[in-house]
């Protein structure tokens, strides 16, 4: 193997972006992970001025020739590059010469700077609610050991009752233990480990818009928006049905209290590479979305939707996204909120190698 070729190996398996420039700033290489970046690919950018891909070259091209001139790195963060396609990027970025046959070179390392933002979010939020979730699990233990001692007294006491107008109290009392007991069954969760198997996520979405249908009639359009490209992967049929059909309702719920005209729920999936979940990198994983135009969730509400009894809805109980995240984190993977006025958008990621991966 030349040395050519078993650079561009090693770049393709960088996990920064990185794009190798000469000196004249024209694109020598460029990996995988910076044609996703820049979203452009290898042969589009081959042989062409770096500072072309932008809407304001000057700084950029400045910036590049003084590294040149002075022969030494620049690091900066949370650089913002306007693309000529109008998107913004936000980057930590590191650019480097090398002196290669007496040929000047510039590496340039980029890191999108929201991701280690979105990673360190994602763990915090992640922590917060194992925390949450294990206080809650405590107490539920707590109250679920008196509640069957109160429910076989009530049962001894209707036996030794002689009227049914007095057990008609021991009933009521019995009626009400097992909701209680009901409420601490939720409280502590799906006890499941999944059963994996092969699946496609489709069937999965398929199914859950079915259910949703039948519950909502002709009040929502429910609209399939989906890369049939997406593969077959590991995963709990049933606990992936129960994940997306609880942000389904949740948005169901959002869109029947509100008075939208033209309720409409959205269905999308999609891949995404070389995307980061809790500190490890997977090379495809799947992007699903569910988008309803609500009315949103309040921005102080949007931090809390994932902890266990917080519920935006005075009738809600606070547990539905609560399993939401444990089923995914069960699946490795991760979900996410995002919310405004007239729209809110859920974002679930798995994995899509598989689990001994």
């Amino acid at each position: 193997m030349d040395k050519d070729s078993a650079f561009r190996r090693i770049m393709a398996h960088q996990y920064t972006a990185v794009v190798v420039l000469d000196g004249s700033c024209v694109v020598e290489h460029i990996n995988s992970a910076a044609e996703l970046l820049l979203v452009r690919s290898e042969k589009q950018l081959l042989g062409h001025a770096f500072d072309s891909l932008f809407a304001q070259p000057d700084e950029i091209r400045s910036l590049l020739a003084s590294v040149i001139q002075e022969g030494a790195s620049v690091s900066v963060r949370s650089a913002s590059w306007q693309m000529q396609s109008r998107e913004l990027l936000t980057l930590d970025f590191i650019v480097s010469p090398v002196m290669d046959r007496n040929q000047i070179h510039l590496i340039l390392e980029m890191v999108p700077a929201d991701r280690s933002v979105r990673i360190s979010r994602d763990e915090g939020r992640v922590d917060h609610t194992e925390t949450s979730r294990h206080l809650v699990r405590g107490l539920a233990h707590e109250i679920k050991n008196p509640l069957g001692g109160i429910r076989g007294a009530a049962q001894l006491l209707a036996s030794e009752l002689p009227s049914d107008e007095l057990q008609e109290y021991t009933r009521v009392i019995i009626k009400e233990a097992d909701r209680l007991r009901n409420l601490v069954d939720r409280l502590l969760g799906s006890h499941q480990m999944p059963a994996f198997s092969q699946l496609n996520i489709h069937q999965v979405l398929e199914r859950v818009l079915a259910l949703i249908k039948a519950e909502a009639g002709d009040r929502v359009t429910l609209i399939r928006d989906y890369d049939p490209s997406i593969p077959e992967f590991l995963g709990d049929e049933a606990q992936l049905i129960q994940v997306f059909l609880n942000i389904a309702r949740n948005a169901l719920q959002a869109l029947s209290e509100s008075d939208q005209s033209a309720a409409v729920i959205r269905f999308r999936s999609r891949t995404v590479r070389q995307y980061t979940i809790r500190q490890k990198r997977h090379r495809i994983v799947a992007r699903i979305d569910v988008i309803d135009n609500g009315p949103g969730i309040e921005r102080d509400m949007l931090e809390k939707i994932f902890y266990p009894m917080i519920s935006g809805r005075a009738s809600g109980t606070g547990l539905g996204l609560s399993l939401v995240q444990q089923l995914v984190e069960l699946h490795n993977g991760s979900v996410a909120c995002e919310s405004e006025a007239g729209q809110t958008l859920f974002t679930v990621h798995l994995p899509l190698e598989t689990i001994d991966e």
